[in-house]
């Protein structure tokens, strides 16, 4: 695996981007010992292209010249035209090199970034729902429901925490319970496949929500997940209620899979914006109940602690870390890096 070694240093400044498939947010360091520089969030939609974003978003807004590029992606990185998952942009680190200015770009998937985020960030960023003390060393998990569903691994071994990528959020899931393979027949599905990522984003919650509402030949009040928690959270809407319960019992069973694949003694960290938002449902017990149901195991999952990351930006925290600091992390960056 290729990695950065301790002599390789990157050039500053770093400009740093977590690019999901609905925001973009970006982040210019100076030096390896500044604070990195915050720019307005944007929406992809509001650009034709990445190029487009980072030129109006903060070349227009610095007189500093990044000079290498850390960019953190919703997808799998693959080939010098990297297509997003869940929104059209298409990254072209070539074209960004000869376009921008830039001498050195590194791309690497948005939920690396999350997992390297969560040694970046002190307790204060933290919320814990059960389980016991985190092993200093042990493997950790990270997944977050936004646009899609990211999933990552984080392993310490050779002295580095080595981010694992994955596309994780397309795993299969099937009912466990009679009123889940009631709901199951009126759930949207991809190819005839119904994947977390169908159940734990915007959209799966929208897609939980339309199946209660068709299953009992009800009639749909909302169409947007905002407004969908927002009624289940404080209990107005008894179908939207129901759909929260069910996202937070289906998140913590996906959780528990993937802490069983990584053996995640080190913690399971939620991301991203919904998980904050539904905080409130993830500490009421069907979360950590599904959880921890994975027998013969259940004694084992009972011990793994899970944390809701609450810091606005820490996929830019982790790739900051990352640039200061890149011998710290076994990051793979072949065919993953690009230069002048």
């Amino acid at each position: 695996m290729s990695i950065i070694d301790a002599d390789d240093i990157l050039k500053f400044p770093v400009l740093v981007g977590d690019i999901g498939g609905t925001n973009a947010r970006f982040a210019l360091l100076v030096d390896p010992h500044a604070e990195p520089k915050m720019f307005e969030i944007v929406q992809t939609s509001d650009f034709e292209t990445i190029d487009q974003a980072i030129q109006a978003t903060v070349l227009d807004k610095t007189s500093l010249q990044p000079r290498t590029a850390v960019l953190a992606i919703a997808g799998p990185v693959d080939g010098d035209e990297i297509p997003l998952t869940n929104c059209p942009w298409v990254v072209k680190p070539r074209a960004m090199i000869a376009n921008l200015g830039l001498e050195d770009v590194i791309v690497i998937n948005d939920f690396e970034a999350q997992a390297l985020a969560v040694l970046a960030l002190d307790d204060s960023s933290l919320i814990a729902i059960g389980g016991g003390k985190a092993e200093t060393f042990g493997s950790k998990v990270v997944l977050g429901p936004g646009t899609g569903l990211g999933v990552a691994g984080l392993v310490h071994a050779r002295h580095a925490w080595i981010p694992v990528p994955g596309e994780g959020g397309h795993i299969d899931v099937g009912p466990r319970s009679d009123r889940e393979r009631d709901l199951f027949p009126y759930l949207e599905t991809i190819d005839g496949r119904i994947s977390a990522e169908q159940l734990l984003c915007g959209r799966g919650l929208v897609n939980i929500y339309r199946a209660i509402v068709a299953q009992k030949n009800g009639v749909e009040v909302f169409t947007h997940p905002a407004a969908i928690s927002e009624a289940g959270l404080d209990g107005t809407n008894g179908d939207a209620a129901e759909a929260i319960d069910l996202f937070a019992g289906f998140l913590g069973r996906v959780a528990g899979d993937m802490a069983l694949v990584f053996m995640a003694r080190g913690g399971v960290y939620l991301a991203g914006g919904i998980s904050q938002h539904i905080l409130p449902a993830l500490q009421r017990p069907g979360f950590r109940i599904a959880f921890n149901d994975k027998a013969p195991h259940s004694e084992l999952m009972a011990a793994m602690p899970v944390y809701v990351v609450t810091h606005p930006t820490a996929a830019l925290v982790g790739l900051a870390a990352f640039a200061k600091t890149p011998s710290r992390f076994g990051v793979a960056i072949e065919n993953r890096r690009w230069r002048n």
